[in-house]
């Protein structure tokens, strides 16, 4: 006989990352599920040349135990990367976590209690909305445009919640999974809705180096640079996406009283991130081999994402609406609201492609017209022979 399992994981939904993770490796499909960077892509000869120029004592203290915060000298190189992307990071705190999905945990875990609600946008990335739910909070979704949360919507939810909303948690550089950007206005009108208010901002930033277009650039200027608005901000990237998700690397950077509550938390997951990835990290950052490399990657995606986006609309029947890219892994496809992406799901599935579909990204689990391509790892020659087993797909479902 077992005990009873815990209020939060009875109230864990089953894991669509678990599946994600189970199609993506599955040789036998066409997966555009997985929000993986490209397999073929990864920085293997960058790995050897660092690896290979550490002294043994390096390669030792990558091997050992490491500071709870970070490796320092990756620390450092954090913090200069995020100087040169304006944010001013003196009075503000640094931690190293296992990933951004730790970051986005370790916040959770310190500031969200059971029937605390946690916004987010609708669509939002589902490993933050597991994390914001394995602490019993609520997550209320609040609906996006073009250019980023609707602010009109945002502020009657807030007001709605009052003082149980605890966390605001955006995704506003080439979005997971809607694909968009915010502009600068909207990050303004933004940063102006929360002015004042007890709530934390949580500025989620893993694609906002992969623009496809330089002109796109200033667009990726964060929230957390823009300090002239009293929002405590806290702000979290990785490493995932940009030199190897295996690297299980991401930050934070918050006040001290944030990172010192979160280096408490992290103590009791595990202890520290890995110290051998942090060393090579280290280095990749202050050998100034992340600029030529992401160089590399914003062609290789670029391409990518022309190639399915060309076959969007080409092979989509009428009603069906999806957001061009314009950086990042993905595109939000929107179906007809009388169809079921499960049902789509199905027939694609059928015919050896798949994606995810749309009420993965519902903070409610129940919206479902909508599905997530991801072009970042599929092989360029098979884009095409998948989308069209997407787009029949669609076809097959369209109500006559």
């Amino acid at each position: 006989m077992l005990p009873p399992f815990s209020q939060s994981a009875q109230g864990m939904r089953s894991s669509e990352i678990r599946r994600i993770m189970k199609l993506a490796g599955d040789p036998s499909l066409i997966s555009f599920a997985g929000g993986s960077p490209g397999t073929s892509l990864l920085p293997v000869d960058i790995v050897d040349e660092l690896y290979g120029a550490l002294s043994t004592r390096a390669k030792r203290t990558a091997l050992q135990y490491g500071a709870t915060d970070g490796y320092p000298p990756l620390i450092a190189e954090i913090g200069r990367y995020l100087g040169s992307k304006g944010i001013n990071t003196d009075g503000q705190g640094l931690i190293v976590t296992t990933g951004a999905q730790q970051a986005i945990n370790l916040v959770a875990k310190v500031f969200a209690d059971p029937g605390d609600a946690v916004v987010t946008e609708y669509p939002s990335f589902i490993g933050a909305l597991a994390a914001f739910k394995s602490y019993g909070a609520e997550t209320v979704g609040v609906p996006m445009d073009g250019n980023g949360i609707i602010i009109p919507d945002l502020l009657k939810t807030l007001d709605k919640l009052g003082k149980r909303a605890k966390l605001l948690y955006v995704t506003p550089y080439f979005h997971n999974p809607a694909g968009i950007i915010y502009g600068e206005r909207r990050k303004r009108e933004l940063l102006d809705a929360l002015s004042g208010r007890d709530i934390i901002l949580l500025e989620d930033d893993p694609y906002g180096e992969l623009y496809f277009d330089a002109a796109d650039k200033p667009l990726t200027a964060t929230m957390k640079s823009m300090s002239n608005h009293d929002v405590n901000i806290c702000y979290t990237g990785s490493f995932a996406k940009i030199f190897g998700p295996g690297m299980r690397l991401g930050w934070l950077c918050a006040t001290p009283e944030i990172i010192d509550k979160c280096q408490l938390a992290k103590q009791s997951m595990d202890a520290c991130s890995p110290t051998f990835t942090q060393v090579l990290a280290a280095e990749f950052l202050s050998k100034d081999k992340m600029p030529g490399y992401l160089e590399g990657l914003r062609v290789a995606y670029r391409r990518r994402a022309g190639i399915m986006t060309n076959s969007l609309k080409e092979l989509m029947p009428e009603g069906v609406g999806w957001t061009p890219p314009r950086g990042g892994f993905y595109i939000w496809v929107t179906l007809p609201p009388y169809m079921d992406a499960s049902e789509v799901f199905q027939k694609a599935f059928e015919g050896g492609t798949a994606f995810v579909i749309g009420s993965a990204f519902d903070p409610a689990g129940e919206k479902n017209d909508c599905l997530r391509l991801a072009f970042s790892n599929t092989p360029v020659e098979d884009i095409e022979r998948g989308m069209e087993v997407v787009c029949g797909a669609v076809k097959a479902c369209v109500r006559k």
